[in-house]
């Protein structure tokens, strides 16, 4: 059986720091803010839902000052070249 290898994705991986946990209230889920650390002043943080998965598909979360990686990947069709 050949399979099929997805050619490679235009991608940039950012460094980010875990800054806190905003708990979870009646509205929404428990978040956390990441800081990134390449990203203009104004637009540095993000907001996530924290629960992620580990390799047994256990739930996890995010615990404050942990270092991450934020991916930002497109599929090729939707880029263009740049000079």
């Amino acid at each position: 059986m050949t399979k099929l290898i997805e050619p490679l994705k235009p991608l940039v991986i950012l460094p980010g720091t875990v800054e806190q946990i905003i708990p979870e209230n009646s509205f929404t889920p428990e978040k956390v803010e990441i800081s990134v650390g390449n990203a203009e002043h104004l637009y540095r943080e993000i907001r996530i839902e924290n629960t992620l998965r580990d390799e047994n598909g256990t739930k996890v979360g995010l615990k404050p000052g942990a270092h991450v990686e934020v991916t930002i990947e497109s599929r090729k069709e939707e880029t263009e070249s740049k000079k």
